[in-house]
C-alpha cells in the first residue's frame, strides 16, 4: 500500500449455529447434499403460520456475546428486515436492528507478532436466506439455509491491514469451535464475511469512501479482497480520481481476482425496520446469564498464553495445538498432564510432535493435521539418577483418563519420552473426552530386545520371531496389569 495512506477495515461475519432445529422453525438444522429437503410451512412462507423462538439458538448466542466481552440486553426482541428476493419466501428477514444480543465488545488477537484489540459493535441473532446457484438461463434456489441460526458479528472499522483481518476472523472461528457454537466450516458455506475498505491519509482524521464488498466465502478470499481495494483506492486517489471512489457493494471475483460492481450501497433506512410482531419480548434472567456464563470454557488464546507462559511451550507448539477444533481433547488435557509433571520435577521439557500426514487445500485456512502428539521429556541423565522416581511417575499418572498413551513396561535407565497423548487414537476408538474407562495402554519400540525380560513374565507364550506379534501381546499383557492394578480384574 502507497505509504501515504492507512487502510480502515470493518467486518461484518456471519456464522451459522449448530442447532437440532432452525431458529423459529422446527426444520433440521443440517448440512446436506439433497436441496429442499430440511423445509416446512414456516421456512416457505405459507400464510396463517408464525414463527417460534429457539432457546437453545439464544442461549449459544448469548454465550458468543458474553466470552467475546459484549453487554447483553435486559429484554431480547427480534425487528423484521424488509427487502424482496427470491431467496427469502417472506419478503423480510427476522434480524435484530434495535436489541442486539451483545454490544460493545473486544477480542484480542496477535498479528504479526503484536498484539491488538480489536472491537466489536455488535453481535446478533437472525435467520439465513436460501442459497442460490446462478446459470446462464437460469437460477436454482435450495431451502434447506432458509431460517437456519445465524449470527452477525460487526466489528469497529479498527482494522488496518489484510493480515489483521483474517487473523482476527481465524481468531473468531476457533471461538465458535471452541464453544461448540458452530462448526464455522467454510467449505460447507457456513461461514461468509462483508469487508468494508477504505483509506485515508496518514496525516487526516478524515475517513474516506466506504465500499463494501459483500459475500467473501473464505479467509484467503478476504485477504485478497481487502488488499486489492487499497490497491485500487489508492491508485485512484494518486491519480487525482478518489471522487470515482463511491459508496457501493461490490464482488470479489476469484478467477481474475478483482471486486466487481453490483449496486449502489442502500442505507439501512432503505430495510424499513420495525419490531417484529410475532415474536413477544421477553426478559433474560440474570440467574440465566450467570449460568450460561461459567459454561464458557478457557478460550483459544488464554489457553495458548498458559502454554507457554506457565508452561514453555514454543509459540508455534502452543499454536499448533489451538488450531482446530479436532484436537480440543489435547487442548483440554494439556494442562492437567502438565501439571502432574510440574509435581513431580520441573526437570522436562515439552514437546509437541509434528502430525505424521498433512492434507491441505488451496486455501492456507483450511490445513487439517491429522494426529499430534504432546510430549513430556526427561534428560536422560536426570533418569538414570532418579530412576525409581521416574519409574514411579509413569505409574503414578492418571490413565483412567483418556489422554495419555504411558509407556509402562518401557522404563530403562535410557527412558526419556514418557507420556504421549494421539488425538486419532481416540478418533479411531470412538472414546470421548471424559469418559470414566480404563486407557488401553500401548507400548511402543524400537527394539524389542530391552523387554526381553518382560516378555517372558507373560505365562504360556512362546516367543515370536515376529516383532509386531511380541508387539501386540506385549500392549495386551500390559493392559490386563493395568486393569487389575485399577479395577482388581483382568
Amino acid at each position: 500500500m502507497n505509504s501515504k495512506y492507512k487502510a480502515v477495515i470493518g467486518l461484518e461475519m456471519h456464522c451459522e449455529m449448530k442447532s437440532n432445529a432452525k431458529v423459529f422453525s422446527s426444520s433440521k438444522n443440517s448440512y446436506s447434499e439433497i436441496p429442499n429437503i430440511h423445509v416446512n410451512e414456516v421456512d416457505m412462507a405459507f400464510p396463517g403460520i408464525l414463527p417460534t423462538v429457539n432457546k437453545e439458538c439464544v442461549r449459544k448466542a448469548l454465550l458468543m456475546a458474553q466470552a467475546i466481552g459484549c453487554k447483553t440486553p435486559e429484554y431480547m426482541y427480534f425487528d423484521r428486515k424488509n427487502y424482496y428476493y427470491p431467496d427469502l419466501p417472506k419478503g423480510y428477514q427476522i434480524t435484530q436492528m434495535h436489541s442486539p444480543v451483545g454490544v460493545n465488545g473486544c477480542v484480542t488477537i496477535d498479528v504479526l507478532d503484536k498484539e491488538k484489540k480489536v472491537y466489536i459493535h455488535d453481535i446478533h441473532l437472525e435467520e439465513d436466506s436460501a442459497s442460490m446457484e446462478h446459470f446462464s438461463d437460469a437460477s436454482l434456489i435450495n431451502y434447506n439455509r432458509a431460517g437456519v441460526p445465524l449470527l452477525e458479528l460487526v466489528t469497529e472499522p479498527c482494522l488496518e491491514s489484510a493480515e489483521e483481518a483474517v487473523a482476527f476472523l481465524e481468531e473468531m472461528r476457533r471461538i465458535y469451535q471452541y464453544l461448540d457454537v458452530s462448526d464455522a466450516d467454510t467449505k460447507k458455506g457456513q461461514i461468509r464475511c462483508d469487508v468494508n475498505v477504505s483509506i485515508m491519509d496518514k496525516d487526516s482524521n478524515e475517513l474516506g469512501t466506504k465500499v463494501e464488498v459483500k459475500n467473501v466465502n473464505s479467509f484467503g478470499n478476504v485477504y485478497e479482497t481487502i488488499n486489492y481495494e487499497i490497491e485500487r483506492q489508492s491508485k485512484l486517489k494518486d491519480e487525482g480520481r478518489y471522487d470515482e471512489v463511491e459508496q457501493e457493494t461490490r464482488r470479489f471475483d476469484e478467477e481474475s481476482g478483482t471486486t466487481i460492481r453490483m449496486r449502489s450501497k442502500a442505507d439501512a433506512i432503505d430495510y424499513k425496520y420495525f419490531v417484529e410482531p410475532n415474536l413477544p419480548k421477553y426478559k433474560i434472567s440474570q440467574e440465566w446469564l450467570e449460568e450460561i456464563k461459567k459454561s464458557i470454557t478457557m478460550l483459544p488464546r488464554d489457553r495458548k498464553l498458559k502454554y507457554v507462559n506457565e508452561y514453555g511451550l514454543s509459540l508455534y507448539d502452543a499454536n499448533i495445538i489451538i488450531k482446530n477444533k479436532e484436537y480440543l481433547p489435547t487442548s483440554d488435557y494439556v494442562s492437567p498432564f502438565l501439571d502432574q509433571m510440574s509435581k513431580f520435577t520441573d526437570n522436562f521439557t515439552v514437546q509437541v510432535k509434528l502430525p505424521t500426514q498433512i492434507t491441505t487445500t488451496a486455501e492456507s485456512d483450511d490445513v487439517t493435521y491429522n494426529r499430534v502428539w504432546i510430549q513430556a521429556i526427561l534428560p536422560e541423565k536426570y533418569c538414570i539418577e532418579n530412576h525409581d522416581e521416574v519409574y514411579g511417575l509413569v505409574y503414578g499418572l492418571d490413565v483412567r483418563t483418556p489422554v495419555y498413551k504411558v509407556y509402562r513396561g518401557m522404563l530403562n535407565r535410557a527412558c526419556t519420552n514418557l507420556c504421549v497423548f494421539d488425538p486419532s487414537w481416540m478418533e479411531v476408538n470412538e472414546i470421548k473426552p471424559g469418559e470414566n474407562f480404563i486407557y488401553r495402554i500401548t507400548a511402543l519400540m524400537e527394539k524389542v530386545s530391552h523387554f526381553e525380560a518382560t516378555i517372558k513374565k507373560m505365562k504360556n507364550t512362546v516367543l515370536s520371531s515376529d516383532v509386531e506379534e511380541r508387539h501386540n501381546r506385549l500392549g495386551n499383557w500390559i493392559e490386563k496389569c493395568v486393569l487389575e492394578e485399577y479395577t482388581g480384574t483382568g
